[in-house]
């Protein structure tokens, strides 16, 4: 490989790339840690519908594991994709992870604004936090791929 294009990779955004991976993963794996711990999920589902049965509310907990993995694999390719891109120097890895940006900004806010038909929001707020926090490093990648020249990374 090439040492001058080694020097000028974006290696600033391939860490926040990389810590967003570690977020989003860290954010999956949030709700599995709480259903074997604390049992926010679970109390903020029961706060919320107090008439559930604990088997409708383990139904209601379930979903919502589903859901959140889901959301944290699809969100994990997102980032490895990403980091691909720009490593490779790709022509729409600004566009792209600007694109990824909004979509995991508007996912991230679904999960922590979003309220249920008990009026409370879905998830509990440590858990819909969670699921932000990749969302700095998002940004943070998102404003290092606009701020650097292209022509220095490829």
């Amino acid at each position: 490989m090439n040492r001058t294009r080694d020097r000028h990779r974006p290696r600033g955004v391939l860490a926040a790339l990389c810590a967003g991976l570690v977020l989003t993963v860290l954010a999956a794996l949030a709700p599995y840690v709480d259903r074997a711990t604390t049992h926010l999920l679970a109390d903020h589902t029961r706060a919320g519908y107090p008439t559930y049965t604990q088997t409708e509310i383990d139904s209601a907990v379930q979903t919502y594991l589903v859901v959140l993995t889901a959301v944290g694999v699809l969100g994990a390719f997102a980032w490895l994709a990403t980091g691909w891109a720009v490593r490779a120097g790709r022509r729409g890895a600004r566009p792209a992870a600007t694109l990824l940006f909004g979509l995991g900004v508007t996912v991230g806010l679904a999960g922590l604004l979003t309220r249920d038909t008990s009026g409370m929001t879905g998830l509990p707020p440590a858990l819909g936090w969670a699921g932000m926090a990749p969302c700095v490093a998002g940004l943070v990648a998102v404003v290092l791929l606009w701020r650097r020249p292209r022509r220095t990374w490829t």
